[in-house]
């Protein structure tokens, strides 16, 4: 409560911003790391427009710090001892009648929620490249911190990487946990509208929910490093289906010459280390 206190002024100039785009903001929360705070976006019913408020968003609120004197950064890990910033995506699907199908009326899970979610770990992997797309994001992955390391799921669990939350049953929805703050939110959510259609056409099983911590360790099978990531994205099959034939292997091409610059560079860690070695 004393680190929002302290920010009123730029908060309350954030949601005034916002008001004035028509960006539809809700609450907002300190986090984890010194001067780290979560802003919610209001649901809209348009996945396009959802991802132009986000975008809107971010240069708000980097505009609105300027003026009070600060640097906003949408980072995935700008310090390597504190917490990394996410771009957490809640998402429902409705019929043509307006039901929510993820709905299990008195179940938890709807068939219907179950196969989304199915779809979304199998594509997982392959999205990678979308979810994190730089050298940093990846630094935002780790054991034990509430970050999502493993194809997991789970009711009302935050170790997971597709949570589902409870609530009322018409608010049924998945929480995707994946996405870094520095993910580009057309890419990010064009990747889980394709996980969700991919499992529920297939009718994939998601296995078991979680309970309890999923993010012990490492799941061997996604790509926790960007050229891992890059490979995996080049090699999918289901991708080029829903974003075009090329456009998969169009992004790994500027990927790689972007990697490649960044490996060109040589790091302060480098002098430090190899400087004055024989």
């Amino acid at each position: 409560m004393e680190q929002v206190d302290g920010f009123s002024g730029l908060l309350r100039d954030i949601s005034r911003a916002c008001e004035a785009q028509n960006i539809p903001t809700g609450a907002m929360s300190a986090e984890y790391a010194p001067g780290q705070f979560e802003i919610n976006l209001r649901h809209v019913d348009d996945a396009l427009k959802a991802a132009d408020d986000c975008v809107l968003f971010k240069r708000a609120v980097k505009g609105v710090a300027r003026r009070h004197g600060h640097k906003a950064t949408f980072m995935a890990k700008p310090y390597p001892e504190e917490a990394g910033s996410g771009m957490h995506m809640h998402v429902s699907l409705l019929d043509k009648d307006g039901r929510n199908v993820l709905d299990g009326g008195e179940d938890l899970s709807s068939p219907m929620l179950r196969h989304a979610i199915g779809g979304l770990l199998d594509l997982l992997p392959q999205s990678m490249a979308f979810l994190a797309p730089n050298v940093n994001s990846f630094r935002r992955f780790a054991p034990n911190i509430f970050v999502p390391v493993t194809r997991s799921w789970g009711f009302e669990n935050r170790s997971v990487a597709m949570r589902v939350p409870l609530g009322p049953a018409n608010a049924r929805r998945i929480e995707h946990r994946v996405a870094g703050a520095d993910a580009n939110p057309y890419l990010a959510l064009a990747s889980m509208l394709a996980g969700m259609h991919h499992g529920i056409v297939n009718e994939i099983d998601p296995g078991t929910p979680h309970e309890g911590n999923a993010s012990e360790k490492f799941d061997t099978v996604l790509p926790m490093r960007p050229r891992r990531a890059i490979e995996k994205m080049r090699r999918s099959k289901i991708l080029p289906d829903y974003l075009g034939a090329d456009y998969p292997s169009l992004y790994a091409e500027c990927k790689e010459a972007e990697y490649d610059e960044f490996d060109w560079l040589i790091s302060p860690q480098e002098y430090e280390w190899y400087l004055q070695t024989d």
